[in-house]
């Protein structure tokens, strides 16, 4: 059905018109959903360089859409690919947004959550800290971002012990004569 949308709304409106743009992130993200990767990316990476063609890369649309190819690749474990994406989102959100816009935020929280998946933990806990700092200054303590930051920074911090934990087991019982 999307595929019909898109086809309908390239013919009516053109390919690059905003409405048309938005029906072929849709369909990417229905690829996505039915488990059709090697479908969605494609229209994924042709939706944002159409967006950036035509409305520029700090455009809120072309945003979004960078978001989606980022969430896409990081949904099929390209990890590799989606990192260096989600480090332009924020750039570019803090750099039109502003650091203190939700967005920009959001983005951060993306990138760290990005870097903990991709075993960079020492890359994400800075910025899960720097979210919950944020959060708390421009939505108070209590606002429910604010909370859900904090959960994900206690998260991590977990995760983190736990990985230095398996670490450190398995050197010591690679070295140890007493293991």
């Amino acid at each position: 059905m999307y595929e019909r949308v898109v086809t309908d709304r390239e013919w009516v409106l053109g390919s690059y018109h905003p409405d048309t743009l938005a029906a072929r992130g849709e369909l990417a993200g229905a690829y996505l959903a039915a488990g059709q990767p090697d479908h969605a990316l494609p229209a994924y990476q042709q939706t944002l360089v159409d967006l950036e063609q035509g409305l520029g890369p700090a455009h809120p649309d072309t945003l979004a859409a960078r978001t989606g190819l980022a969430q896409a690749y990081h949904t099929v474990g390209r990890l590799k690919q989606a990192v260096p994406v989600y480090e332009q989102i924020l750039a570019d959100r803090e750099k039109a947004q502003g650091p203190d816009d939700p967005d920009s935020m959001t983005a951060r929280a993306d990138l760290a959550y990005a870097y903990r998946t991709a075993g960079r933990m020492k890359q994400a806990l800075p910025q899960y800290e720097r979210v919950v700092s944020d959060r708390e200054r421009v939505l108070g303590s209590y606002h429910p971002d604010t909370m859900t930051a904090r959960g994900n920074l206690a998260n991590a911090y977990l995760a983190g012990r736990s990985e230095e934990r398996r670490v450190g087991k398995e050197c010591r019982s690679r070295w140890s004569p007493y293991h």
